[in-house]
């Protein structure tokens, strides 16, 4: 038996036989001289190749829309806007005219070199979205070729579907029934693949590097969503212990789904708030069937990040609407764009010559020094809270000024959407996310100025103990049980609850059950996460009582070390939750 391991992408166990998809991969690209007058015809035949490859992009766009939403369908607008692109064109063009060489070398070493620019960029989202130009040369090297792609929309048998890489296109037209899982050489959790593996509910291990190297077709695999695991051709005596694991995930699924209408209240009487965070509009429909009281973080910045374009005003709108109409007038908590750092915005220079772009100009920053780009996208907030129980939420707030000035922006907002006749909520609720040392420090002046607070523990972890935890050597410190970050914390809950506003967390550890206990012990009000996380941490914080938790919670904050925390943690939840497992 093999085991590989990677990043977790979308939650599950499942055990099934590999398909390893190579059908994206070319033979050998022809290359030959051609003489001058033949230049027209090769051009004749890279314009029928684009036009041929822009109708079958077109019906995979209206597939989109009829399955998935127009935010998806996006995705394959930015193809055909790619295709469609003069200056793509053109330089495909020039170079069959100068180099005299036949359309398909032209095009794969055109397309080339521009992905080699992207991989080379420091910027992981620029690097992800190669895969776009990838798909859309792919598309016209096929019809230059004649080359008819087995589809993963037609298969036969349950698979595991094993790839180097997957082109959004792909992804979206399998055969959701028969894919049970998804195994990745390439790929991060923010990726096209894992945000919409997350959508269609397929466990996904992405980042192995060499699955398809280590992998064959029909060996059988064990998919750990959870914990980013993938076992190849396991010994009986394991595969048993294996499928025991799956039916005991079911098992607990259905015992977990089973608490949805269940408050999320300690054995002593202690009520909090469980919500969701969602990337994209579609895991609304979901949310709700794991227990999820609201939405407590909606990352807008999905719409923003589709290649060639950025998002309309009315686009905004239809996508907010139609998240606040899924839920049924529950809360929820739109983060204004998050871009800079590793998201940029492809039309905006953000990240591109900063030597700390995680420092650098992102976030609120970012949108305060784009007022118009700003102030559409808080008109499509307003717009859209007619539809539900909107809230804004402003992203890595260091000090009372931004907060300020990006109240202004909202009031600026409303008088513009008053001025069209355009109906909006009154009393829409805004928050300060707390990410950085210094909000947490000043917490008590940004509560005077907040209707909440939402933590952030991803960044606020990230700048209080000074680690890139996208850097794999000293990510290791990046320790959330650390009496620094904790203290954060408390002082950040502390002067929410003086102010007499709600303290929530939005970040990972909010979804971590291991941390639930010590959470309720610091006082926090709402906990939001990804959505099958909510039945993890409900039963945690049924069974436990506020009173032992509050006694966890001050003996971390006296700890002396992030060790000797996560041991104490540890050593409690062995004790209170000895069962407690995650994944096989």
């Amino acid at each position: 038996m093999k085991t590989l391991f990677g990043i977790p992408a979308s939650q599950g166990i499942v055990i099934g036989k590999a398909f390893v998809y190579v059908e994206n991969d070319f033979p050998e690209i022809p290359r030959y001289s051609i003489k001058k007058p033949q230049a027209e015809q090769e051009l004749k035949r890279l314009e029928n190749a684009i036009r041929d490859a822009m109708d079958d992009v077109r019906q995979l766009q209206e597939r989109a829309v009829q399955e998935m939403s127009r935010d998806q369908a996006a995705i394959f607008e930015a193809h055909l806007m790619m295709l469609d692109d003069p200056d793509f064109q053109d330089q495909i063009k020039n170079r069959i005219e100068t180099t005299l060489q036949n359309a398909e070398w032209v095009v794969f070493d055109t397309v080339r070199d521009i992905m080699k620019k992207m991989m080379e960029s420091p910027d992981p989202l620029f690097r992800e979205r190669a895969a776009d130009i990838n798909d859309v040369s792919k598309r016209v090297l096929d019809k230059l070729l004649s080359i008819k792609r087995v589809s993963l929309a037609v298969l036969e048998r349950d698979i595991i579907l094993v790839a180097h890489d997957l082109l959004p296109s792909e992804v979206l037209t399998m055969n959701k029934e028969r894919v049970k899982g998804i195994v990745m050489d390439m790929g991060s959790n923010t990726s096209h693949t894992a945000i919409l593996a997350r959508a269609f509910n397929i466990p996904a291990v992405l980042g192995l590097s060499v699955a398809t190297q280590e992998i064959s077709s029909d060996n059988l695999l064990v998919i750990d969503g959870a914990a980013g695991t993938v076992y190849v051709d396991p010994e009986k005596k394991d595969l048993a212990r294996y499928e025991q694991a799956t039916v005991q995930y079911r098992k607990k699924l259905g015992e977990f789904l089973s608490t949805r209408d269940l408050p999320a209240e300690t054995r002593d009487g202690y009520r909090v708030v469980l919500n969701a965070n969602i990337e994209i509009p579609e895991e609304a429909d979901e949310v709700s069937k794991f227990g999820a009281e609201g939405i407590g973080l909606y990352r807008s910045e999905f719409l923003f990040l589709n290649p060639g374009q950025t998002a309309e005003e009315e686009d905004q709108f239809q996508a907010y609407s139609r998240v606040l109409k899924a839920m049924r007038n529950k809360p929820v908590t739109i983060r204004t764009v998050d871009i800079g750092g590793d998201k940029i915005i492809r039309d905006f220079k953000v990240t591109a010559d900063e030597k700390n772009p995680l420092l650098g100009w992102r976030a609120i920053r970012f949108s305060l020094a784009q007022p118009e780009l700003f102030k559409t996208q808080l008109r499509a907030i307003l717009r859209a809270s007619v539809y539900g129980n909107v809230r804004i939420m402003f992203p890595l707030i260091s000090g009372i000024e931004e907060l300020e000035q990006a109240r202004t922006r909202l009031e600026e907002a409303k008088d513009e959407c008053r001025a069209k006749g355009q109906a909006f909520a009154d009393a829409i609720k805004v928050g300060t996310m707390i990410e950085v040392p210094s909000a947490a420090m000043i917490a008590d002046i940004l509560a005077r100025y907040s209707d909440f607070f939402s933590i952030g523990t991803n960044d606020l972890i990230q700048y209080s103990l000074a680690v890139d935890r996208g850097n794999e050597r000293v990510s290791y410190l990046a320790q959330p049980f650390h009496p620094a970050v904790l203290r954060l914390i408390k002082k950040t809950i502390d002067a929410a609850h003086d102010a007499d506003i709600k303290a929530a967390m939005c970040g990972e550890l909010a979804g971590d059950p291991a941390a639930a206990a010590v959470l309720l012990g610091l006082g926090l009000d709402e906990f939001s996460m990804a959505a099958s996380s909510i039945p993890h941490v409900k039963r945690i914080i049924r069974r436990a009582t506020l009173h032992n938790c509050r006694d966890l919670a001050g003996e971390l904050l006296r700890g002396t070390s992030a060790t000797a925390n996560a041991g104490l943690v540890k050593k409690w939840m062995a004790a209170n939750f000895p069962e407690q497992t995650d994944g096989i």
